[in-house]
């Protein structure tokens, strides 16, 4: 009997990447708020520049508001990205902004939100900061035990009680996450088997108790290990309610909610994590019946909503690559560099700003690179583009958060990036 050679199997096509949700095919032109990319070019004065398209974020919470239960306050983390005109915007679509700095609570006020739905956040703040957000009257989210003598002598010398929550470092982490906030040894927060501890402190210097912040990790494209941490959150705030000084009166569940930037990447499912949400709402009404439950975002709500855009200035090869050179790079985008968190380098969508035809087009692998002396500085390696040379506009897309006050603006004394809301 003779053995039969295996079958060959069949080629296994390559992950792409998602289709973009509020922008059009990457062979149409690209245009941000209605305006097509080389007319918005034009009218910035300069490349590169980020612009961010004002419908998509309203769109994008549109969404959300639709997904997740009504009784659900939404806040925006102010750091995915601060631009004020972003911020601005932001506040009139969402229920409050969460501050990681004195000088992003500054530009939250000036946004016009009112500052009972501010909050801050952060392991190492100032004693400066501390006292300017008592007087401000923010929601602070205290992260260690340091805080409270300084908080209680700002209450006493503006003659009003420091409102705070306490930011708990949970006994659990976000499985599946980006970046983990929580579990283990953590700068973050407050280790929740010391959180009844620091609640009767809180009592005893008479601040004016709130609730909690359990933030487990960030950037997650998985609904399930999202739905888990926010049950495993909310049981938490049950147990640690029982040593508060006062009824919990805010819940902030964090949020972690992920976007697709890399091929084989998909999008994040709100359908469970809404009908989760609606019963820890329900469930709420009876163990913590003053308390308002809320998420944060902050990627999620603007990262989709902006892309990068530079200029192609030469277009070489090098032993059989074609490099396109632009006048972009890491230190506008780091994050699509590679160089802000990625352990194996993987490509953001990369796309040509100008109308290909889609009939007669010819694609090609090209890798983009900025004008730094750095092989650090690849904003697309090898990607399937239509044929561009010098002066072409190549964007960079989902690219709303985390780009340029995320980036080293000032290395190797390149020109800071513009930005623009359109």
């Amino acid at each position: 009997m003779t053995e039969q050679a295996p079958k060959p199997s069949a080629p296994v096509a390559p992950p792409v990447h998602p289709p973009m949700r509020y922008f059009a095919d990457a062979l149409a032109e690209l245009t941000v708020g209605g305006v097509p990319l080389l007319r918005l070019a034009a009218r910035v004065g300069s490349t590169p520049f980020y612009a961010y398209d004002r419908a998509a974020m309203a769109a994008r919470v549109a969404e959300l508001r639709a997904a997740l239960p009504a009784a659900l306050r939404i806040s925006y983390a102010m750091k995915a990205n601060p631009m004020p005109a972003v911020v601005q915007h932001m506040a009139g679509l969402v229920d409050g902004l969460d501050v990681a700095s004195a000088g992003e609570m500054m530009v939250a006020l000036d946004a016009g939100m009112d500052a009972r739905h501010i909050s801050f956040a952060g392991p190492g703040k100032t004693e400066a900061e501390l006292h300017r957000a008592v007087a401000a009257g923010i929601l602070l989210n205290v992260e260690s035990f340091r805080e409270l003598p300084i908080l209680q002598a700002a209450s006493r010398e503006l003659g009003l009680p420091a409102r705070v929550a306490v930011r708990v470092n949970p006994d659990f982490d976000l499985k599946s996450s980006g970046m983990k906030m929580g579990g283990g040894p953590k700068p973050f927060g407050v280790d929740a088997e010391v959180v009844p501890e620091l609640l009767a402190a809180i009592g005893q210097a008479q601040l004016a108790f709130e609730g909690f912040h359990i933030y487990a990790g960030s950037q997650n494209l998985n609904a399930a290990a999202v739905v888990e941490a926010q049950c495993k959150s909310y049981e938490l705030a049950v147990r640690l309610a029982q040593c508060a000084p006062a009824p919990v009166r805010h819940l902030n569940l964090g949020g972690g909610f992920g976007i697709p930037y890399f091929p084989g990447d998909k999008h994040l499912d709100l359908a469970p994590i809404g009908a989760n949400l609606a019963e820890l709402i329900e469930r709420a009404g009876t163990d913590l019946p003053e308390a308002q439950l809320s998420i944060e975002l902050g990627r999620y709500l603007v990262g989709e909503a902006g892309v990068y855009v530079c200029r192609v200035l030469d277009r070489k090869v090098s032993r059989g690559l074609t490099y396109l050179v632009t006048d972009g790079g890491l230190h506008h985008h780091l994050a699509a560099s590679g160089n802000f968190g990625q352990v194996i380098r993987k490509n953001y969508p990369v796309r040509l700003g100008k109308a290909s035809d889609v009939a007669t087009v010819d694609m090609e692998a090209v890798s983009v690179v900025g004008p730094l002396c750095t092989p650090l500085d690849l904003l697309g390696d090898r990607c399937r583009l239509p044929h561009a040379e010098p002066g072409d506009l190549v964007a960079i897309m989902q690219s709303g958060a985390y780009g340029a006050s995320a980036s080293p603006q000032r290395f190797l004394g390149h020109p800071e990036v513009r930005e623009v809301l359109v």
